[in-house]
Formats: structure tokens, C-alpha cells, sequence
């Protein structure tokens, strides 16, 4: 599950990996840990490469790791660290994310890590135990054990034992060792069971060892000795904790959901929490000090069970629960992209939500009937329960007044309702009243959908037939066709957004269109092949099929044509989704590939493989992801738009294009330094565009100046007068220490020899004035080049008043000279021939003719350069003009055209 980031730059160029929702804990045990400072408890689960860590008091997610290259075999913590063990190789990761170190040396899959002070332990399947310096990384101790004579199935550090742990084999018995000195200090022989699970009890000396046979054997390792023994039912121990509240309780772990808790004192069972988990009880932990017990399983559930009745019996307390089984259908519910309903094979319907997992909810399981199930109560109701769903639609129009969920079951004829607010299953059933009940065991309804209106549910059956109901009553409101709508089993059903029109497709290939009001047949289209999905984009008015020769049709349901059709996929198409604007149209096939297939320009524009093929897929209504779910999957799985925040170039791909393998996204996203730069593929060929200075040397360019820099220069002594203060500034009496800075719109520190020296003299240096400005020898520096960058440069960086003042000092009167001006003008005739900063041009050509127009006709250089300048004025003006008429031509046309 981790996230494709590292294949983002050569796989899909509109959809990268961003994170997988749904996913709670796995088969791997948990851990749980106590935080000194924060005086709370955190429990860590393991979901494929990567792992949780929630906080007890309220299960909230506190931190998800970064992904590993494999998926997670073994988990293990102290006070500081949590190893995760991947392949035969395991890390120790910091702040509950990063990793800190790795511990390469194994051979073999690791399956046990133990923390041992500042060492770690480790073991194989081989059998090779490694001790580990954390810090160093390096080897303390290695020891080989033979897997004939003695497998290392469990490991124990007893508590007060210094220097030694206990380990436990598949042959039964059980081996002390000392690992500073290396030496076997006792064995013990067993009781001809393997051992499943080791336990410290709350007394010192006393553990407790679950065997394969489902004993328990409470045995006191200082004096060999077995103080009492329990047996379950259930099978092997898989897992063994105790209650250390004041109460002599020990909870056992079963594969088959089930927990026995054990009064130590008396030595019986006293009671049963059965089906705590769906599947095998993976670990199960007391809380220290407290009424608490916390168990997850591979049914993607972590739960808290509070013991606080009389009889001892837990009740849960809070719980994070995904699917445990793989997933049928998704869909997002809502129009804000929020939340994902999906249905599962568990037989359950539950919401996602992509922003938080406080805002989970789960709307149950189907029930046959609700009350007697209430009645009978959740562990005798398993046979009331209905089959998974396989199809189901939702209309939030009227969610606050009934119920506004449909869903068909596998097998079943009839389908339920939900109702999303109350997170409950409905309170009707729908289905004809007059349908015979020997027809019913061999009919199922496949196809449903809801008007936009959410008053009608249009279902289809394999039978042919089309019926509508109410969703407010539940009852039949009418069929189409005079017997049944088609011939086949009917595949897809869809309603316009008007409620004008109903669209029905079945087995035998053709097409329906049925007025919605009177059920009457308007028209029939024959397909090319047996349709298999459809899917109607009710804003445009685009309907996609699928067909069962795996292509794509799309068709315009107001003329009733194909528009579109699409071939490609190599196995069968398992659903599609329009993106919210129908520019796109995204398909997932049985041969693990999602296509994305663009319909104004008829072209496939994107497509990448999954290592699972995708069963469901959905975009969001804000069209900022796409979720899709896949074959032996739990998760609900983000891919993030890419052309929502970046440039995106959309070019269809050949037809020789071989798509590349994506790793489905983790339940953390991935950083952008983990992509890998070195992966080749179709996508490196699209070049990232820089928008030039200057698209077109036929147009005319504008500077990016604000208009206060040039836009006024022209009044500028009209805005001075007004701008004049009534009263000189009064200097304070006591001025707070400031360092001086030269006037100018980028604030300058005076330096400090600058300073001293002005407060040394008030003589004035004629010298100084006599320098020429920056600007000034850059215009003499232009003469000689005849590049002008620079002194244009330099007044781009003034403001308004400076910029008066470096146009005034051009005249000789001023310091100035005849080449200067000469060079101005130069300058401004080279802002012309380039097109760029047009307006700047006007505002300082306009500034200097005004303040030196009485110089401009004496000298015969500057005459003969303003007669240039004025003639390449009118060529720019005049083409500039004729920009503009076209421009205003093509305007005029399309209003007219409009009108």
C-alpha cells in the first residue's frame, strides 16, 4: 500500500498517489506504549507498510510512519523507539514516523523483535537470533538455533530477570538464556504442544505460556514449576494478557474472534466475549492500572473494551473499524467530496471521510428483518443478516425527510434502503406486490438508480423487467413495457436530470428510452455488443457503456447517437466514472489498468497499471480526487488530480504506449523527496512550458510595473503642490537612536563613514555634486554598446520623483550633456523596435519631451533622432491600431452570431 510518488513522473500524467482511507490494523499484533510526560497510553497498529499510532483516551490518529519497501511482518516498541521488521530487514522509527535506524543482517524473514535496553533483539525463521546495539547499529551477540530440534516461535524478557530472556519453539519446549554471557542457563521441557504465546503475569517469576492446543499453563520459571492450567475451545492461544486493576482476571486471544477471561483465584472461565473480532484476535492488552483492554485482528478493527459490569463482562468503549472483507462498490456521497460511501463483501455499508476519521460512521449490516433482529440480539442475528451488496445508489435531495440510499444484494430480488443521517438501514424493502414467489429464487435486481429529485428508485432485475418506486412510501408505482422493458437481463438503468427521460440497457444488446412519466418506449438503439456498466453524467447529458467486448460507448442521450467510442482494455471493465466537468471519462479493467479517455478530442490521454485490478472507482464532485478500490483490497484508495494545482500537458497517447506499474497509495502521503528521478518513461517527454518575456514579436509587450511608477509623471508638480505640508516637520526633543538610510523605494542603510563624515562638515564638496548619477553612466555606457538594458533597468527600480530627477540632470544646464540626451533617445527607440515595456516608453518619452523641449530643436543630433523616433511612434501606433480593429471585428461577430 504504499504510495506511488517514486512512479508519479513516468506513469500518470493527471493522477498521483495520495492516500489510502479505511485501513485500521492488520494481522501483525499491536503495541502499546506509555508516554511519561503526557502520562497517556498510545497503541500502535500495523497496516501494510506502514503504521498507527492513536491515542488511548480519545483513539485518535496521533501519527502515521512513513512507508517501507515491504509490507510490515513484526512490530515492537520501548519507551523511545518502534521497530517495524520488513523482509529481513527492520527499523527503528522516531516520533512514531521517521526512521532513525535500519538493521540489515538476516537472511531470513524476521517474524519476533524484543527491545532490550539499549539493544534490540531480533529473530528469523531460521532461527537466527541477532542482538543489535541501537544506537551503533551494530551486532552484540548472535546465536543459531536448529529448526529440527528447536524453532523459535515466541520470545520473553521475564521481569527482574537481568541479562536473560525466555524463549519458546514450535517443539514445545522453552529455553532460558543469558545473552551477555551467552549461555543456556535452563530448559525447559514443555508440555509436547507448540508454544503460541508468552506472558509476564502481574507476580514475579510467573508467566504464562498458550499453546497450539488452546491451553493455558501458568508456570513459575524460578522453581519449574506449573501453577494451574486452563483450556479453550477456540483453538490456539494466540494471544495472552492480564488485568492488573485488582482484579486476578487473565484474557486469552482465539482464531476465532472470541476471548476468554479467566479468574485466576477460582481458576474457571467466568465469562465470554464472543465474536469481539470477525477473524482471529491478532493481540489483546490490559491497560496497566485500569479496566481496559485493547485488541485489534486482520479485520481492520481496533477496539476498547471497559470492564466495568458486574459480572466482569467488557462492553466496547471506543472502537476504529474499516471493511473486513474486500469491497464491492464505492461511490462519493454528497456533492462537497467528503465523504465515500462503500460496500463491502462483510455485508456492511460505511462512510469515509477524506478529511478526518472522526467523521467515519458505519450504517450497519443488512438484516432481513430489523426488529426481530433487534430482539434477538447481535450473536444470534447472523442468520437474519443479508448478503453482501453489489450495487447501490445514493440522492442526498431529500436525506432529511426519508430515506435517500438504495442497494441491490448478491442473490437477493429485492432491494433495502438506508438512510445516510440516521447511519442506519431503512425501513422498506422494494419489490413488486404481485410478483409470484417461485420466480423470486431465480431473479435478482442488478441495476438501480435514483431521480435527482429523490422521490422515485428506478430498479432493474434479470428478468427484463423495470420497475419504479417511491421513496417516501415504498410502494410500486409502475413498470416499463407492456410485459418487461427488454428481453435480457437488464444491466444498466439511469434517469435524466429532469425526470424526462429513463435509459435502460440490457443483456441483449439494445438500448432503451422511455418517457419517465407515462412509461412509454420513445426510441431503441441496437449496440455493437452486450452492455455490462453504464453510467449516465446527468449535467451534460453523456452516457458511457461498457460493453462486454470490452469497449466504450458513449452516447448523447438527446440525440440519441454515439459520439464516442473507445477500445483498448483487455479484460473486463469493472466501472467508470465522469469527472464533474464530462470533459473525462475513467474506466478500471480486470487487467489491473485505469484508463482516463478524453471525449471532446476523442483520445486516451492517460493510463497506468495497479499491481490489483480495480473493482470500483469514483471522482469527486469537486474534482479534486479520484477513488478507486481493488480485488483483495479493504482500503479505499486517493489519487490526487494533478492538473488542479500544476501544468499539465494533455497529449493522447500512441497506440503502441505500454503503461507502467503504480504501488497504490499509503495511509501517509508521500514526500516529494522520496519520487525517484531516475525512473524513464512516456511522461518524461512532456516539457514543463515557461511562459516567455514575449510570446510574439508582432505584439506589444507591458512592463509588470505598477501604474504609480509611470502613470502620473507627467503631473507630477501638480501632486507636489497638493502634497505640500502646511508646517515645516518639528525635529522631537529627544529623537530614539535610528540608523539613517538613503532616501529611495529599496530602504538602503547610510553607512557609517558616510555618516561621520556629514556630521563632521558642513562645508558642501562641489565635487561630490559634480558626480554623475548610475543612471547617467549607464546611458553613456550604451552609446559605445548600444545595449540599453541596464539604464532601463535602473529606472525601473526609481519612483516617480526620482525618476524626474535623473531626466532633468540629462541637460547640460543640469550637469547633463547633448550625448546623454542623445543616448535617451536611443534608449527609448530600442524599447520600441523590441515591443517591450510599452507604456513605460510613452511615460518617459512624454516626461522628457516636457522638460526639454526648448534644447530638443537646437541641437541637430537630438532633431535628427526625435524624427526617427517619431516615425517608428507612428508604424507602432498604426499597427497597434490594427490590432484593435480586428480585435473588435471578431467581438462584433460573435455577438451577432449570439444574437
Amino acid at each position: 500500500m504504499e504510495g506511488g510518488g517514486g512512479q508519479r513522473c513516468s506513469s500518470s500524467a493527471l493522477f498521483t498517489g495520495f492516500r489510502a482511507l479505511g485501513l485500521f490494523s492488520s494481522h501483525i499484533p499491536h503495541v502499546v506504549r506509555y508516554h511519561g510526560r503526557h502520562r497517556k497510553f498510545y497503541v500502535t497498529t500495523c497496516v501494510g507498510k506502514s503504521f498507527h499510532t492513536y491515542n488511548v483516551q480519545k483513539l485518535s490518529l496521533v501519527a502515521v510512519s512513513n512507508s517501507v519497501p515491504q509490507d510490515i511482518t513484526c512490530l515492537a516498541a520501548d519507551r523511545r523507539l518502534v521497530f517495524a521488521a520488513y523482509g529481513n530487514v527492520f527499523s527503528a522509527f522516531s516520533r512514531n514516523k521517521e526512521v532513525a535506524h535500519t538493521f540489515k543482517g538476516h537472511n531470513a524473514e524476521i517474524h519476533l523483535l524484543q527491545p532490550f535496553g539499549d539493544h534490540v533483539i531480533s529473530i528469523d525463521i531460521d532461527s537466527i537470533l541477532i542482538i543489535w546495539h541501537i544506537y551503533s547499529e551494530e551486532k552484540y551477540l548472535q546465536l543459531t538455533f536448529d529448526n529440527a530440534v528447536f524453532k523459535v516461535s515466541t520470545i520473553l524478557h521475564p521481569s527482574t530477570y537481568l541479562n536473560k530472556i525466555l524463549l519458546g519453539s514450535e517443539q514445545g519446549s522453552l529455553q532460558l538464556w543469558n545473552i551477555k554471557s551467552n549461555k543456556l542457563l535452563y530448559t525447559f521441557p514443555g508440555w509436547n504442544f507448540a508454544v503460541t504465546a508468552l506472558q509476564q503475569a502481574p507476580a514475579v517469576d510467573v508467566i504464562a505460556v498458550g499453546l497450539v492446543s488452546g491451553q493455558i499453563i501458568i508456570h513459575n520459571i524460578k522453581f519449574d514449576e506449573t501453577l494451574m492450567m486452563f483450556r479453550q475451545d477456540w483453538g490456539p492461544i494466540t494471544s495472552i494478557s492480564f488485568r492488573t486493576d485488582g482484579h486476578p482476571v487473565m484474557a486469552s486471544g482465539s482464531p476465532l474472534g472470541h476471548i476468554g477471561l479467566w479468574d485466576l483465584e477460582e481458576r474457571k472461565l467466568i465469562n465470554q466475549m464472543r465474536n469481539a473480532h470477525s477473524t482471529a484476535i491478532a493481540g489483546l492488552t490490559f491497560l496497566h492500572g485500569e479496566p481496559l483492554l485493547i485488541t485489534n485482528g486482520a479485520d481492520n478493527a481496533l477496539r476498547i473494551w471497559i470492564f466495568d459490569g458486574s459480572a466482569g463482562e467488557g462492553r466496547i468503549l471506543k472502537f476504529r473499524m474499516g471493511h473486513s472483507a474486500p469491497l464491492t462498490k464505492i461511490r462519493y456521497y454528497g456533492q462537497n467530496g467528503q465523504q465515500i460511501l462503500s460496500a463491502s463483501h462483510d455485508g456492511t455499508l460505511q462512510s469515509f471521510s477524506t478529511v478526518h476519521e472522526k467523521y467515519n460512521k458505519s450504517l450497519g449490516h443488512g438484516m432481513t428483518n430489523k426488529k426481530q433482529a433487534k430482539r434477538k440480539g447481535i450473536k444470534n442475528c447472523e442468520s437474519m443478516r443479508l448478503p453482501p451488496i453489489t450495487v447501490f445508489v445514493a440522492e442526498n435531495a431529500r436525506e432529511s425527510d426519508w430515506d435517500g440510499i438504495i442497494a441491490c444484494h448478491q442473490g437477493r430480488f429485492s432491494c433495502s434502503t438506508w438512510n445516510y443521517q440516521k447511519s442506519t438501514m431503512g425501513a422498506y424493502f422494494l419489490k413488486p406486490e404481485n410478483w409470484k414467489k417461485d420466480k423470486q429464487h431465480n431473479t435478482t435486481a442488478t441495476a438501480v438508480d435514483i431521480t435527482p429529485c429523490g422521490n422515485f428508485a428506478v430498479i432493474g432485475l434479470t428478468s427484463g423487467n423495470v420497475d419504479v418506486y417511491n421513496m417516501q412510501s415504498g410502494m410500486h408505482r409502475g413498470s416499463f413495457g407492456i410485459k418487461k422493458a427488454h428481453e435480457g437481463a437488464v444491466r444498466g438503468v439511469a434517469v435524466d436530470g429532469l425526470n424526462q427521460l429513463t435509459i435502460t440497457a440490457g443483456s441483449e444488446g439494445l438500448l432503451k428510452f422511455w418517457n419517465f412519466k407515462t412509461k412509454m418506449l420513445i426510441h431503441t438503439t441496437i449496440l455493437n455488443s452486450s452492455p455490462s456498466i453504464m453510467l449516465l453524467h446527468r449535467e451534460s447529458g453523456i452516457l458511457g457503456i461498457a460493453s462486454d467486448d470490452f469497449s466504450l460507448n458513449v452516447l448523447d442521450i438527446e440525440t440519441r447517437k454515439t459520439v464516442r467510442e473507445f477500445f483498448g482494455h483487455q479484460g473486463k471493465i469493472n466501472d467508470m466514472a465522469f469527472s464533474p466537468d464530462g470533459r473525462w471519462l475513467i474506466s478500471g479493467s480486470m487487467d489491473c489498468s485505469i484508463r482516463i479517455w478524453d471525449l471532446p478530442s476523442g483520445c486516451l490521454i492517460d493510463c497506468f497499471l495497479v499491481d490489483s485490478a480495480p473493482i470500483s472507482l469514483t471522482m469527486s464532485p469537486t474534482g479534486d480526487f479520484l477513488a478507486t478500490s481493488h480485488v483483495d483490497n479493504l482500503g479505499i484508495y486517493l489519487w490526487s488530480n494533478i492538473s488542479l494545482y500544476s501544468l499539465v500537458s494533455l497529449r493522447p497517447l500512441s497506440a503502441d504506449h505500454v503503461p507502467t506499474i503504480v504501488m497504490l497509495p499509503g495511509t501517509c502521503h508521500i514526500q516529494e523527496e522520496e519520487f525517484s528521478e531516475d525512473i524513464e518513461g512516456p511522461n518524461d517527454e512532456i516539457i514543463d512550458y515557461d511562459s516567455p518575456e514575449q510570446l510574439n514579436e508582432q505584439l506589444l509587450t507591458l512592463s509588470l510595473l505598477p501604474e504609480s511608477r509611470w502613470k502620473n509623471l507627467l503631473n507630477l508638480t501638480v501632486i507636489k503642490k497638493k502634497n505640500k505640508p502646511k508646517e515645516p516637520p518639528k525635529v522631537p526633543k529627544s529623537a530614539p537612536f535610528f540608523i539613517p538610510t538613503v532616501p529611495g523605494l529599496v530602504p538602503k542603510y547610510l553607512s557609517s563613514e558616510q555618516d561621520t563624515g556629514s556630521q563632521q562638515s558642513k562645508v558642501i564638496n562641489l565635487g561630490i555634486l559634480a558626480q554623475k548619477s548610475d543612471f547617467c553612466l549607464k546611458l553613456e555606457e550604451g552609446l559605445s554598446t548600444n545595449k540599453y538594458e541596464s539604464p532601463l533597468n535602473v529606472l525601473k527600480e526609481l519612483g516617480p520623483s526620482a525618476i524626474e530627477i535623473e531626466l532633468r540632470s540629462l541637460s547640460p544646464e543640469c550637469g547633463g550633456s547633448v550625448k546623454l540626451m542623445q543616448s535617451f533617445l536611443k534608449m527609448i527607440g530600442a524599447m520600441l523596435t523590441t515591443k517591450r515595456d510599452f507604456e513605460l516608453a510613452q511615460a518617459y518619452l512624454g516626461l522628457f519631451l516636457k522638460l526639454h523641449l526648448k534644447i530638443l530643436p537646437s541641437e541637430a543630433v537630438l532633431l535628427e533622432e526625435m524624427t526617427a523616433l517619431s516615425s517608428q511612434l507612428e508604424e507602432t501606433w498604426i499597427h497597434l491600431q490594427s490590432l484593435f480593429n480586428q480585435s473588435l471585428c471578431v467581438l462584433n461577430f460573435i455577438k451577432s452570431a449570439l444574437l
